[in-house]
């Protein structure tokens, strides 16, 4: 099968990472990043880097897209502006309407899309093990084996376009729950006089580990919040379940507290923009 050539437009945290994995693999790659420097930056693999959307994405079989959001990808692919035909790999998380919006703007520009949004944070996508939440026409499954190959080390086929989408916001609201669960039971360790390490040491190997909440909980507890999922994003993320949760007429309490954590931790650091989402634990100072 002869590898597809791809544009990757988005070269941030996770963009940087797929396409390392994907030149790792073979595959030809166009990058663009609204900052040129991160695009420039991914050269050493033998990646393109071009100046706009439009430049990157021409002659290509294959536009990924992995944006802050719905609305930053519509705007980059219109700029872009793909022959029609192209397959428009949609990773970006953007929720259940913005999969709907995504979708249309596919259907206005001719454009065959997959609805792909990924589970996994910097080092998997850098690593090509992240999981691929697939979902669009059943006929791109083979053609696009060497790209989510490359990328993930799972690939699900789940249906229409959308579903992928649809299963994200699932899994994040799993993802959050963990994460703020984690932060809460290391500040009252840390709050009740009791070691927080004692804590996961506690948790480790038995039905109520998972490796998650010693990686986060590790930051947590030493303070460092390098960025693998950063907050501003998570806070986006946790808007969109809610969302999600309400249009499927299911509570939005629980998220509703993460989210309120999230922000109230946003607002006691000083650069939430480069903070991790295992800052969230910053939220938790009570201000009584």
């Amino acid at each position: 099968m002869t590898n597809p050539v791809v544009a990757v437009l988005g070269t941030g945290t996770m963009g940087a990472g797929m396409v390392r994995s994907l030149r790792r693999a073979g595959i030809p790659v166009r990058a663009w990043n609204r900052d040129a420097a991160k695009a420039q930056a991914l050269t050493d693999t033998g990646a393109e880097a071009h100046g706009s959307p439009a430049e990157a994405v021409a002659g290509v079989d294959v536009v990924l897209t992995m944006l802050f959001d719905a609305d930053a990808a519509i705007d980059v692919v219109r700029r872009a502006a793909p022959a029609a035909g192209t397959t428009w790999l949609q990773c970006s998380t953007v929720g259940v309407e913005g999969a709907e919006r995504t979708a249309a703007v596919a259907a206005e520009l001719g454009l065959a899309l997959v609805d792909c949004p990924v589970l996994g944070t910097k080092e998997p996508a850098e690593k090509g093990a992240l999981v691929m939440l697939a979902s669009g026409p059943e006929q791109l499954r083979e053609p696009l084996a060497p790209v989510l190959d490359a990328l993930g080390s799972k690939t699900l086929w789940l249906g229409r376009a959308g579903a992928g989408s649809r299963l994200k916001m699932a899994c994040n609201a799993w993802l959050f729950m963990i994460t703020a669960g984690a932060a809460q039971s290391i500040a009252l360790a840390r709050g009740l006089g009791v070691d927080p390490q004692h804590f996961l040491a506690a948790i480790e190997g038995g039905p109520l580990d998972t490796p998650y909440a010693h990686v986060k909980g590790g930051l947590m507890i030493d303070g460092r919040f390098p960025v693998s999922f950063g907050l501003p994003g998570a806070t986006k993320d946790a808007r969109l379940i809610s969302d999600a949760l309400r249009s499927a007429g299911v509570s939005d309490r629980l998220d509703a507290a993460v989210l309120e954590t999230m922000e109230a931790a946003a607002a006691a650091l000083d650069d939430p923009d480069a903070a991790d989402v295992s800052a969230v634990i910053a939220g938790l100072t009570d201000p009584r």
